[in-house]
């Protein structure tokens, strides 16, 4: 079990570690039967001290804090001294069940055909990634956690995790998510989805190796236009041409697809996004304002405004939803231009809030 010693190490925090953990058969909320499963993680700072969870979103990895010569996603949120503080916690963060940044997937190996599976590999949904990563932490000896932290598909984790296993964190913090995902949201993942599909170079989910699939593409361009706001490009770009003919904002969409394309899998973009459409924690649960009744840990929640997907009042309806079923819940809006990315930029504005949150949790 995880120490509750919260003292600041003498010694910075040291590099974080990467590992596969094997999970093992695992069974879907399809009824499909996964076999050798296993989820790659970054495991970084205080080793035995009190863990915390963190998720990532559609496209992010288990490369959180990462290092200095190639810092994570959250590196100027988590580490040394930061707002998650490495000195004080364990931070883990698992590559999601069908990611493809090591964790089982559509680019792993089939072993019942010894083949890839491509796009064969069965339909996910986030209930069965919050399994599998609880299963993992179990494995690591990890029985609970002090805080699940999570933006976007990241907080659909956090909360299908206070749900499905109400005692294994104490804090959750959700951010720019909401308790399902809405029509609107479903429709740009439609565009994108039809995108790839119809990309001849896809061919039906089973391309070579190293095929650039032009569909993935714009859909990431899809995705940056509703991650951001309509103040934000303007001001970054007005309007500016970068070589007489080509818009400054077409460079930028240009590059953000193209790098995305070269290091991620269009079919494991294929299967999240089926993740994120199913996501309604509801499901089963007789709606979701019933279904968070059994959520026993304390909530903070995060809501950014111009947030597109996620729009902050609707978040803030899970906190005042919380409250009237009797529970601990906080919302907190940040303002900001950067929309639904919000959680991904501008730490210094809004990290302090988790800082104190999880820093409350230890007091009491």
């Amino acid at each position: 079990m995880n120490t509750e010693d919260l003292s600041l190490s003498a010694e910075p925090a040291p590099s974080p570690e990467y590992e596969k953990i094997k999970v093992g058969e695992l069974r879907l909320d399809s009824g499909t039967v996964l076999p050798d499963v296993e989820l790659a993680f970054e495991r970084a700072g205080k080793k035995g001290g009190p863990a915390i969870l963190v998720c990532h979103a559609l496209t992010g990895n288990q490369y959180t804090v990462g290092t200095e010569e190639q810092p994570g996603w959250w590196r100027g949120l988590i580490g040394p001294g930061g707002h998650i503080d490495t000195n004080k916690y364990e931070v883990i963060t698992f590559n999601v069940l069908g990611g493809c940044s090591g964790s089982t997937g559509p680019t792993s190996m089939n072993p019942l055909t010894e083949r890839p599976y491509q796009y064969d590999f069965p339909k996910i949904t986030i209930r069965d990634i919050v399994h599998s990563q609880v299963l993992a932490l179990r494995k690591l000896g990890i029985n609970k956690v002090k805080a699940a932290i999570g933006g976007s598909l990241g907080g659909m984790q956090v909360l299908e995790l206070a749900i499905a296993y109400p005692d294994f964190a104490e804090l959750i913090i959700p951010m720019a998510v909401t308790p399902y995902l809405s029509d609107y949201g479903i429709a740009f993942n439609t565009i994108g989805r039809k995108a790839i599909e119809r990309d001849p170079a896809w061919n039906g989910g089973f391309y070579a190796e190293g095929a650039r699939i032009s569909g993935l593409e714009i859909a990431r361009m899809v995705g940056m236009v509703t991650y951001r706001t309509a103040p934000l490009f303007n001001q970054r770009f007005n309007r500016e041409l970068k070589d007489g003919e080509t818009y400054q904002v077409e460079s930028y969409l240009n590059y953000q697809g193209q790098k995305l394309s070269s290091r991620f899998d269009a079919n494991s973009y294929l299967h999240l996004l089926g993740a994120m459409d199913s996501h309604d924690i509801g499901r089963g649960r007789h709606g979701w304002e019933t279904a968070i009744e059994q959520i026993t840990a304390n909530a903070l929640l995060l809501g950014y405004t111009g947030d597109l997907l996620y729009p902050p009042e609707k978040v803030k309806e899970i906190a005042e939803a919380l409250q009237e079923a009797g529970k601990e819940a906080d919302y907190v809006e940040v303002s900001t231009d950067f929309g639904h990315d919000g959680f991904l930029a501008e730490f210094p504005k809004w990290g302090g809030i988790l800082e104190a949150a999880l820093e409350d949790l230890r007091r009491r």
